[in-house]
């Protein structure tokens, strides 16, 4: 933590100095697209797109009154974002659905509002570095960081309050029922109610928190580091606003965003930690929602859960609008 407030005093130190400062205050929304242990697509989860929004503030390092461009080539960004995870493995897929999915049987979701505040070095590509930016209008650039990102993954497993007469049943056909599959076919088709109220991180869906001589497991943080890199194209309308496309990918330390790491929770592991019969069933289910996914103990027939050798990571991609403002500082003595 101490690291994090240093980074942020040495950022702002160039405010404290006089004379005319500008700062550009940029505001952008795109789509996010999750990767990480949840996906039916063979390739890159294009089924996964959600949205974000991001504020930013650049461009603000010492004063730009003897400057010979709009832009320098190196500068600082300050950045809060907000980007929402998500992928659910027993939606339809283009023509497929049901059983036709490669991960349906898990019957897996989540979903996961993460936000961030992030430190960033641009490094900006001039047409011609002798004359103002806002005449060339075009500029290219690329960007790393590293930010601080808050996230409490959640599912949507219930048909209403967490309770074992509300959970979904994922039958074969693709459809979601309230009761078990059976041959007789008895079971009402539902819609999930879009109500993320499951907090998985409170399930310890993989035995997170179990602890018995040499084995133990330990909860995953929900305050994580992310290394965000990115590239764009700036246009310049004039000296005081500029609209942005930029892609940036997130790459994170934790394979835990989606809740989805490692293998499922043995039943040893649930009972330790709820020893409730009805928290016990409810603990079951919401670690493997369709009861397919593990025999509930250590062995050939557990199957892993996730992959823990690759982290997690997203994409987004954001179109931004920013204004330039610019003041004075005045120094000590009003001059």
């Amino acid at each position: 933590m101490k690291k994090n407030y240093l980074i942020f005093l040495l950022v702002w130190i160039p405010f404290l100095s006089t004379g005319q400062r500008t700062a550009d205050i940029g505001l952008s929304m795109g789509v996010v697209n999750y990767m990480g242990d949840l996906g039916n697509e063979k390739y890159f989860p294009f089924s996964s797109a959600s949205t974000g929004a991001a504020v930013t503030l650049r461009n603000f390092l010492g004063s730009q009154k003897n400057a010979r461009s709009l832009y320098r080539p190196f500068d600082l960004q300050l950045r809060l974002s907000w980007h929402r995870l998500q992928y659910d493995e027993t939606a339809p897929l283009g023509k497929k659905q049901g059983a036709e999915l490669r991960n349906y049987f898990r019957g897996i979701n989540f979903r996961n509002d993460l936000f961030g505040t992030e430190v960033g070095v641009t490094y900006n590509f001039y047409p011609n570095k002798l004359t103002p930016l806002w005449k060339p209008k075009i500029s290219f650039f690329v960007m790393a960081g590293i930010g601080a990102y808050f996230g409490k993954p959640k599912s949507d497993l219930f048909n209403g309050d967490i309770a074992p007469e509300n959970k979904y049943y994922f039958w074969k056909d693709g459809t979601t029922r309230d009761a078990p599959e059976n041959k007789a076919g008895i079971g009402n088709v539902i819609k999930k109610d879009g109500e993320y109220e499951t907090s998985l991180h409170d399930w310890w869906t993989e035995g997170q928190g179990y602890n018995k001589e040499i084995h133990s497991k330990q909860p995953y943080d929900l305050c994580n580091v992310g290394f965000p890199l990115g590239a764009g194209i700036r246009y310049i309308f004039n000296k005081q606003f500029t609209v942005t496309a930029e892609f940036n990918y997130f790459y994170f330390l934790t394979d835990y965003l989606d809740d989805v790491s490692d293998e499922y929770a043995t039943f040893d592991e649930l009972k330790s930690t709820f020893q409730d019969p009805v928290q016990y069933d409810l603990a079951r289910y919401i670690s493997d929602p369709t009861g397919k996914g593990t025999a509930g103990y250590p062995g050939p027939a557990t199957s892993p859960r996730g992959n823990p050798g690759q982290s997690d990571s997203f994409t987004y991609v954001g179109f931004e609008a920013a204004y330039k403002f610019t003041w004075k500082k005045k120094g000590i003595y009003g001059q």
